[in-house]
């Protein structure tokens, strides 16, 4: 499904664009309504966040986000059924998490229960290839896509190693820092992406800072995949109620949509 989504969005000479919502934020339905709002405005494909107390990649944003949701009583249960909801919608599903949870849970059994309830792939921040055996077989076994983090900073070697645990795309994350939205896209994102291209035909996705119709479409000059996270959680927290931040959201991925549409990205991706 995940290989689809970005095969359809290559024929439309556009990049594919991925939200993120955490799970149980801004509760459980709302954001099963936000995501929706998402989808219909245009975005391909969804990450939900499954909320953890120690979350060392999320800038104040999510975290804030998560917080909530943690409050709220949202547990790996509940990040599996808004999976099967959101699958509902016939977009690609991934979870978005940390590796501790799917420890504590059960490897096998986590990837076992996302798979039955109608999950793509997983994203995991901070799992290295070299301790990933297990949880690459355990995707294989269920017909999931593992997504690990290049960064920056990566060598040549680490590039090939941790593009070769891949499957669906590879995520680049365009700064060192945390998740955040800026004002400026990081300058070192098209080389990192030109880079990973250089060790393998996986798509590419870039994730960390985006946060308007404009950067997405900076981005989408040269990466195949735009992701969004902070911006549609923010967008949800400034919204003066929870209907108020659905439309704000699906406001939000409207613009987006735009953006990754724009007429340079087929000359951008052809170098001409």
């Amino acid at each position: 499904m995940i290989g689809a989504a970005f095969a359809r969005a290559q024929a439309e000479r556009r990049a594919a664009l991925i939200g993120y919502l955490p799970a149980g934020f801004p509760s459980r339905s709302g954001c099963v309504a936000a995501v929706a709002a998402m989808v219909e405005a245009g975005v391909d494909l969804v990450e939900i966040g499954l909320p953890y107390s120690d979350p060392l990649m999320d800038g104040p944003t999510i975290q804030k986000a998560v917080d909530r949701a943690l409050a709220g009583g949202t547990t790996t249960a509940v990040v599996l059924d808004t999976v099967r909801e959101v699958a509902c919608l016939g977009v690609p599903v991934l979870v978005m998490t940390y590796w501790n949870p799917v420890e504590r849970y059960g490897v096998g059994r986590f990837a076992a229960d996302l798979a039955a309830a109608g999950g793509a792939g997983v994203i995991t921040p901070d799992l290295t290839p070299e301790e990933a055996g297990p949880w690459l077989a355990a995707c294989a076994g269920h017909g999931l896509d593992p997504v690990l983090l290049v960064a920056p900073s990566s060598t040549e070697d680490r590039l090939r190693l941790i593009s070769s645990a891949c499957r669906g795309f590879v995520y680049a994350a365009s700064t060192m820092g945390v998740t955040g939205a800026r004002a400026q896209v990081s300058a070192v994102a098209p080389g990192l992406v030109a880079r990973v291209r250089a060790v393998t035909d996986l798509p590419v996705a870039v994730g960390l800072g985006v946060s308007t119709g404009g950067q997405a479409a900076e981005v989408a000059s040269y990466a195949d995949g735009v992701i969004v996270g902070s911006a549609f959680v923010r967008a949800l927290l400034d919204a003066p109620d929870e209907r108020a931040g659905i439309d704000a959201a699906g406001a939000l991925a409207a613009d987006l949509a735009a953006g990754v549409c724009r007429p340079s990205w087929p000359e951008a991706q052809n170098g001409t």
